[in-house]
């Protein structure tokens, strides 16, 4: 089989120990086409992120930078500007023929809240070479807002492919003439284009704003805060907003992106010469989303933008960023937002689900 794993061939990799557990999985932790990773009990603080580098491990690495450890047993919080690692409760023990990408979690990365994954020997974040055994470990650093975490949450997910999935381009124009992916003309080079959205229908609202000095987020609250506590609207009439350098935004795309049930998708940062700013933060997008065939009519790309050295004018309909498509190795026996709990199928401007519905 060629492709990303679905989460029935997941499955089978748990009872062939290809994936350990320190804990027991939980409902709704396998998703159509990845695997959320949970904390475990201790997170350390230190001084500055890092890779393990080669013939390295992590926990050598740890006794280098750590500054002190923390009992996340009781619940903890992980202070904005700090860099910590916390031990995952999953490790792995992959075939050689079985890669595996990581990526925040779309709620993750509406908060601003950097989640990388890292293991022994790794020189890249977030990507895991085929055949690695060992332990995985988040390294997370609130941008915006501090947060209170316990062990368990799920922060970050995996997504497990065998052989080469990406589609081309031409094979992409092929898919979309078969089963459009957008609403609308399709920008297709290397993956399918997608723009922000700055003329939003019936409102000047546009997007959010982080403040810069909030209380703490419990993650496992669920629709309790107050939004205007902790955003500033974004308000355009021109179609076109400024950037502020180090400011965190929240918009979305123009574009209505369907994955269809036979795919997957991952977002990709759009060429750095186009501005200075990144769009990438969670990156995952499960088959299913915003397709007819699970509930969806088309779903925005809500995007998580921070500015970098300088302002910048960013314009309705600039492209941003871009969505690379993978064949599923085989269709996945629930699609996302089929029946499953998914926060963010059928979406426009949205925050993530910590926030009450603004007003």
């Amino acid at each position: 089989m060629t492709g990303v794993l679905p989460s029935q061939a997941i499955e089978k990799m748990f009872q062939r120990g290809e994936i350990t557990l320190a804990q027991p999985l939980v409902e709704g932790q396998v998703q159509p086409a990845s695997l959320d990773l949970r904390l475990g009990t201790v997170a350390y603080r230190v001084r500055a992120s890092f890779l393990a580098g080669q013939d390295c491990s992590v926990a050598d690495r740890i006794s280098e930078f750590e500054m002190h450890r923390i009992d996340l047993t009781d619940g903890a919080v992980l202070e904005k500007g700090c860099v910590y690692l916390v031990p995952l409760m999953e490790g792995l023990a992959l075939p050689q023929d079985v890669s595996a990408v990581a990526n925040a979690k779309s709620s993750t990365g509406r908060l601003d809240l950097l989640t990388r994954t890292i293991t022994d020997g790794g020189v890249e974040f977030d990507r895991i070479k085929p055949g690695y055994s060992g332990p995985l470990y988040a390294e997370i650093c609130p941008r915006s807002f501090s947060v209170l975490v316990r062990p368990g949450m799920r922060l970050n997910q995996i997504r497990f492919r065998q052989g080469q999935a990406v589609l081309s381009d031409a094979e992409l124009a092929d898919l979309h003439q078969q089963s459009p992916l957008v609403d609308g003309t399709a920008v297709i080079e290397d993956g399918l284009g997608f723009s922000v959205d700055l003329r939003l229908p019936g409102s000047d609202l546009v997007g959010y704003r982080a403040k810069p000095h909030t209380g703490v987020i419990d993650l496992d609250r669920i629709g309790e805060y107050d939004p205007q506590d902790y955003w500033e609207e974004v308000h355009s009439t021109s179609g076109r907003i400024i950037l502020d350098p180090g400011a965190f935004y929240i918009l979305v795309s123009r574009e209505a992106v369907q994955i269809p049930p036979a795919y997957a998708a991952e977002m990709a940062p759009y060429l750095a010469m186009v501005g200075e700013f990144r769009v990438h933060y969670a990156g995952f997008f499960d088959p299913g989303f915003g397709h007819d065939a699970a509930g969806g009519t088309g779903s925005r790309g809500v995007l998580e933008v921070r500015c970098h050295e300088a302002p910048f004018v960013l314009e309705h309909g600039q492209v941003v960023g871009r969505l690379v498509y993978e064949r599923m190795s085989a269709l996945p026996k629930q699609l996302y937002g089929a029946g499953i709990a998914s926060n963010y199928q059928g979406q426009g401007l949205k925050l993530s689900k910590h926030f009450k519905s603004p007003r």
